[in-house]
């Protein structure tokens, strides 16, 4: 995975363009599997409109089933490898296909809806990868003498130079991948009808197109790919649970960058970056540039990813606006002792730890401080109806300032005592909200949550993970709160504090008027909503409680520790959320009494999976996510609900493909030789107002 060092290259008598061209030759290896990556996600997204977030999972479950067949149950190689990419991964995908997302589609859902089955599906995925091989990473797959599974002898090239075997097996995919894709979609009835589907699936299923079919063939090549990435980097990477699948989620910016829809832009992008971070390797600035531009080496993608999301807009593909949904809380509708009896819970659950001792009552810290961190996303994403997946980033922006303040990290001021660190840690991270909230302005749904993760990930990448910003920290209670009690009565007080603000912004003119932007925006702002301006508000208030969420996280356990705040984990805690009921802050409380409680009760991974599983089965909760009341679909006239499937909207005439105006003539002229009154109700519909 690693380019070659060039003083070693040197050392070898290559002269520098002999080194550029190795270089070259050497990130091809990582760019012809980001392309792979890529071209799994344009082609999936073309065939059912859904950008797939699962993708890394994917690719770390196909490796570790890899590894486990080859090394642990001496299963021959090839044998194996097809196991892996012709029979489970297409049939995850399928899988994925008619359980999590084939309801949400049948429901028309939006985009947030269909977001938040995605974290699921990779929350799930990891967890269950957890609970059956283990959260500590392994050696890839194949291992212990066995060939690689794209491997064959080295290629010799002009001027002395080779190209590694699996690299040219992986151009060799890239190129068969890329070729039958164009050829099925443009010369074959099945492209015909794919483009039919993407173009309007309910036109398409008028016209007798299994749109079903069409959808578990996009998604079983969706997986097959990711399948492929997997086995192509497992090989030169230590298996992680939580390392692969942020890895290979980095890879989405090709497709970003290719807005979904070019293959050719995708596998452009993906050799580029590849050749690109491998020749990053030969800047070596003296002084403190050095740790930086090795940063932006090592995850070049992760800042493509960040700049494509940013310029893509505010949609990454051209169709008609979507309506955001609105999580409700499963007892936001409750009057009475429904609610007095959640309230009643949540107090039981915060204050049952006062009874704990020793290692129990220590794991019970992380409750009040995480409830603080999830109090942010009610903020965000609650209340003010955007999709933000990076507050952990927040999170550990506010253990992190707390830690520098402490040590005197700080140019210009001395070291503080913990209280005020704490506070000056998050006074300064609440500004930084405006890293996510202002793209927030012109960005919703798919667009604001790929921008939100890049920021989130950005700073674990640049900021938690690098030795010059986390090394020498003294994080520390203070003194009147060593104790372990006295420090979760603190916490409590805290909460109760974050909670009561939350609450009396929910109940507040401003509250109101980010419900009404959540719930339809451009009627807010038509009412004299100041939609920039509470978005913005939004993330500067989310950012603030995260960061004093992740500052008492880190006080809890004494240490700054970067991978308690790892951009997976903002995934989980984003997901628990959104399950638990995101318009109400008792769900901050129970989701991470959820959380805490099943990772200190039980085995790692639990957790991930009880969330993931709820996340992922979104499309077949009653209603969903959906804003509209149970009650409201409830009195719906029988003859409307009866009425609707038949009723088409118009789709914009500038938006149909050539496929697409064949099939609207093909249901006109089906409907102008039926007559009858269905006709005229079709009609109707599709003239419009």
């Amino acid at each position: 995975m690693t380019a070659p060092d060039p003083a070693v290259l040197g050392a070898a008598g290559l002269d520098s363009a002999g080194l550029t061209v190795d270089l070259a030759l050497a990130g091809l290896t990582v760019g012809s599997a980001a392309a792979l990556s890529g071209i799994g996600l344009v082609v999936c997204h073309r065939a059912t409109g859904v950008l797939n977030l699962a993708q890394g999972a994917q690719a770390m479950l196909v490796a570790y089933l890899l590894r486990d067949l080859v090394v642990e149950r001496d299963w021959p190689l090839w044998p194996a490898v097809a196991c892996c990419l012709l029979l489970v991964a297409p049939a995850l995908g399928v899988l994925l296909d008619v359980l999590v997302y084939r309801p949400l589609q049948r429901r028309g859902a939006g985009p947030a809806e269909t977001t938040v089955a995605g974290v699921g599906v990779f929350v799930l995925l990891i967890g269950v990868v957890v609970l059956v091989w283990g959260a500590a990473p392994v050696g890839g797959a194949p291992v212990g003498g066995a060939p690689s599974p794209l491997g064959g002898a080295p290629v010799a090239l002009p001027g002395g130079h080779t190209l590694r075997p699996d690299t040219v097996a992986q151009l060799a995919a890239i190129l068969v991948l890329a070729l039958a894709v164009g050829v099925t979609t443009r010369f074959t009835p099945f492209g015909l009808r794919v483009r039919a589907v993407v173009d309007d699936r309910r036109l398409a299923e008028l016209a007798g197109v299994d749109a079903d079919r069409v959808s578990a063939a996009g998604w079983a090549f969706g997986s097959f790919t990711a399948g492929l990435v997997g086995i192509a980097l497992a090989p030169y990477l230590l298996l992680d649970p939580y390392g692969l699948p942020l890895l290979v989620m980095e890879t989405m910016a090709v497709a970003v960058a290719a807005r979904l829809r070019s293959i050719p832009v995708a596998v452009v992008t993906g050799l580029g970056l590849g050749v690109l971070q491998a020749e990053l390797t030969r800047f070596r600035p003296a002084g403190q540039l050095l740790p930086l531009v090795q940063a932006v080496q090592a995850n070049l993608f992760v800042v493509a990813l960040l700049a494509a999301a940013l310029l893509a807009g505010p949609r990454l593909a051209d169709g008609p606006e979507r309506a955001e949904v609105r999580p409700v809380a499963p007892w936001a509708r409750v009057r009475g002792g429904g609610g007095r009896a959640a309230r009643a819970v949540c107090l039981v659950l915060l204050l049952l730890p006062l009874g704990f001792r020793g290692n129990d009552l220590r794991g019970a810290l992380l409750v009040p401080a995480l409830a603080l961190v999830l109090l942010s996303i009610v903020v965000v994403t609650g209340y003010g109806g955007q999709i933000s997946l990076g507050q952990a980033g927040y999170a550990g922006l506010g253990a992190l300032g707390t830690a520098l303040l402490m040590s005197g990290r700080i140019p210009g001021l001395p070291a503080l005592p913990a209280a005020p660190a704490l506070l000056f840690a998050v006074l300064a991270t609440a500004p930084l909200g405006l890293l996510t909230g202002w793209p927030a302005i012109r960005r919703r749904g798919l667009a604001l949550a790929l921008v939100t993760f890049a920021v989130g990930t950005t700073l674990s990448r640049f900021v938690f993970q690098q030795p010059y910003a986390t090394t020498g920290l003294v994080l520390e209670r203070p003194a009147f709160l060593a104790g372990d009690r006295a420090f979760y009565l603190a916490e409590l007080v805290l909460l109760g504090l974050g909670a009561a603000a939350v609450r009396a912004l929910r109940g507040g003119r401003t509250g109101r008027a980010l419900r009404a932007m959540r719930d339809h925006e451009p009627g807010a702002a038509a009412a004299g909503v100041n939609v920039p301006g509470l978005k913005l508000f939004a993330f500067v208030a989310g950012a603030a409680l995260a960061a004093l969420g992740g500052g008492l996280m880190g006080m809890a356990g004494r240490a700054f520790d970067a991978a308690a705040f790892d951009p997976v984990q903002g995934l989980v805690w984003f997901a628990a959320v959104v399950v638990a009921g995101a318009d109400s802050a008792l769900a901050a409380v129970l989701a991470a009494a959820l959380l805490i409680g099943l990772d200190t009760g039980t085995v790692a991974g639990v957790s991930a999976v009880a969330v993931g599983a709820l996340a992922a089965a979104i499309g077949r909760l009653p209603g969903g996510l959906a804003g509209l009341a149970a009650s409201r679909t409830a009195r719906a006239a029988p003859a409307e609900r009866a009425a609707a499937p038949a009723s088409v909207p118009p789709a914009p005439a500038g938006r149909l493909t050539p496929a697409g105006r064949r099939v609207r003539a093909l249901i006109t002229a089906r409907r102008t030789a039926g007559g009858g009154a269905s006709g005229e109700a079709a009609g109707a519909a599709e003239a419009g107002p």
